[in-house]
């Protein structure tokens, strides 16, 4: 009997353990959360079994000239689940020009010669050809390993005039905005999508659920965000990491013509060669319709006066329809791509009363988005539409100078509310140091500097005496200084010549060199003008010899502790190397010490500053 009744058991948990099997393989694949993110789904993790394919969205301009709509090069790669199960999935979309190649090797000549003096053009500069790469149905890769096993689908375009997509690059124009519109449309079903660039059989996205998240570094991010711009239904929620946000201050500083950060010469038309990879056939009609003929005319190189056709290329100004959440990512010592591009949208998106949240970590352009725990809460909440709470999370995450950019620090928000204005005062001491203070002197006099762009920002900083800068520092702090928000520095002037560069600097000192030094040990920020807009960013007014002006500006923003043993130095000199132009060394500037002033945002205020250098 006990035999009998054993055998029956265990064919009993045979039959239950089949009908298991069977019920959990015919189950359907859905998304999974934890702790308000969504996990990696073992039934999305195939990449044998992706569904990759590749289309063109029909846009609503023509921008190479040929009479016919625009079209979006596009691919797509989902679960097989899209189709086998019928499971609709959100987007996290990518576009870009650089997907199908860039003009590389950068030949001789591609940027502008900045050996001239102020006002003048420079040499004629060498137009590429690019030549395209990259191979269908595949554009990118990106992303796609991250978002797909999460139960995401994963698209991305090739910008305007790039790759297989039609049209003109405009670096910044209207079509750079309705062209990722045109593919969220589409993937709300109220755009047309074909399998050819040319042909009538239409494309659908049935699996999509109508809720797109973009995200992207440097132009794709700025892509992002111009998309964000035309208010387009369904894209819910954007992660730009370090984006351009305006080409007049990515090209220009308050007037002045600079360089990004290590591509010195490059300007707007530069970049437009730069990515030019679309079809062969178009491309003169592109060369001569944006880059000789809008281009030319508004990029102004000469006087570097913000024009019309820089505020059509801020997009800053075309805020106003935006709807989409915004996790905002940025380093602060990114001196390409430089920290006020993301903190001036996330200002005015804030202002706007949308969803919003900043990232910041110390690093360089290549420092990489938010960690992806914040990543995934963000997507998870506006496009699957999971409550995690994401919204009443800190506004701001600055990851602290020693720690793993995984490991930001939460804040109230960004700069500190804490923070408040510094004034500090100058005290001569030319050639030499003078000094940086809470306490104003008066009758310092004037002092003068003399301009000579051999001499790099750096070794002006580090040396004891030179008549090409002037540099003033504060008493050694006794106390740790924390910095939070945009320095104010404003500068009494005048030139010897009707034009002049004027860069700050704002350094730690002593200069750290040593093989364990930070990128956060030396500069701390900076900023750069041109005294000919003293009154006005429109319009600059050529500068009489001995009469002085009044410069004032903002440095880049930031948020960095200045370590005890420390002295702050406010470092002020002419032509910048590494960013402006370099006219022929000579011109003095003499700076009127009484009337010139720099207001720091310091956490805890006047009171932490005087504890910190001991002042009363």
């Amino acid at each position: 009997m006990k035999k009998y009744i054993t055998r029956s058991f265990l064919l009993v948990l045979f039959i239950a353990n089949v009908f298991s099997v069977n019920s959990q393989t015919s189950e359907k694949a859905i998304p999974i959360f934890k702790d308000g993110e969504a996990q990696i789904v073992p039934a999305f993790e195939d990449e044998t079994k992706w569904i990759r394919e590749d289309l063109w969205v029909e846009t609503e301009f023509d921008t190479d000239g040929d009479g016919k709509l625009d079209r979006m090069h596009v691919d797509v790669t989902r679960p097989h689940q899209t189709d086998s199960e019928g499971l609709k999935l959100p987007v996290v979309y990518e576009s870009s020009p650089y997907y199908a190649g860039t003009a590389n090797p950068i030949p001789d000549g591609l940027f502008w010669d900045v050996r001239h003096e102020l006002g003048e053009m420079g040499k004629p500069r060498v137009h590429p050809e690019v030549t395209r790469t990259g191979k269908r149905p595949v554009i990118s890769n990106s992303q796609i390993r991250t978002w797909v096993p999460r139960g995401y689908i994963v698209v991305h375009s090739s910008s305007p005039g790039t790759g297989l997509s039609q049209g003109s690059p405009t670096v910044g124009g209207d079509n750079e905005s309705l062209a990722p519109k045109a593919v969220i449309d589409w993937l709300c079903g109220r755009a047309e999508g074909y399998k050819t660039p040319y042909g009538n059989e239409k494309v659908t996205s049935f699996w999509s659920t109508g809720k797109v998240g973009m995200t992207g570094t440097s132009y794709n991010g700025t892509l992002s965000l111009a998309a964000a711009t035309t208010g387009v239904k369904g894209l819910e929620a954007i992660i730009p990491v370090a984006p351009n946000t305006s080409y007049y201050h990515y090209y220009r500083s308050n007037g002045l013509v600079r360089s990004p950060g290590g591509y010195l010469g490059e300007d707007i038309d530069v970049l437009y060669d730069f990515i030019h990879s679309g079809d062969e056939s178009k491309r003169a009609y592109s060369n001569s319709k944006i880059r000789d003929t809008e281009m030319k005319n508004g990029m102004d190189r000469i006087s570097g006066d913000y024009n019309d056709f820089w505020a059509g290329r801020d997009y800053l100004n075309d805020m106003a329809p935006m709807k989409a959440a915004l996790l905002m990512s940025h380093g602060f010592n990114d001196w390409n791509v430089m920290p006020e591009h993301s903190y001036r949208i996330y200002k005015k998106a804030r202002e706007m009363g949308l969803p919003t949240q900043i990232f910041y970590h110390q690093s360089d352009h290549g420092g990489g988005p938010p960690p992806i725990t914040m990543m995934n809460r963000w997507f998870t909440h506006y496009l699957h539409g999971v409550e995690n709470g994401v919204e009443n999370d800190a506004k701001a995450w600055i990851v602290r100078e020693y720690d793993r950019k995984d490991n930001p620090t939460a804040y109230a928000d960004y700069p500190n509310p804490d923070a408040s204005l510094v004034t500090l005062y100058l005290s001569s001491g030319a050639p030499k140091t003078g000094a940086l203070s809470l306490s104003k002197t008066p009758n310092q006099g004037m002092e003068t500097l003399v301009d000579n762009y051999s001499f790099s920002g750096t070794s002006l900083a580090k040396a004891e005496q030179t008549n090409h800068r002037l540099l003033y520092v504060s008493p050694k702090l006794s106390e740790d200084v924390h910095i939070s928000g945009t320095p104010k520095v404003k500068v009494r002037l005048s030139s010897s010549k009707p034009a002049a560069n004027l860069s700050v600097w704002l350094v730690s000192l002593p200069w750290n060199e040593g093989r364990e030094a930070k990128i956060t040990d030396n500069i701390i920020t900076r900023g750069w003008a041109d005294p000919q807009n003293h009154s006005s960013l429109r319009k600059s007014e050529p500068l009489k010899s001995g009469k002085f002006y009044e410069v004032s500006f903002d440095l880049m923003p930031d948020d960095q502790i200045i370590k005890k043993g420390q002295q702050i130095g406010l470092l002020i000199f002419s032509s910048d190397k590494e960013y402006t132009l370099h006219p022929e060394p000579g011109t003095e500037l003499t700076v009127d010490l009484d009337a010139t002033t720099i207001n720091l945002p310091i956490v805890g205020g006047i009171e932490v500053f005087k504890s910190a250098v001991k002042e009363n």
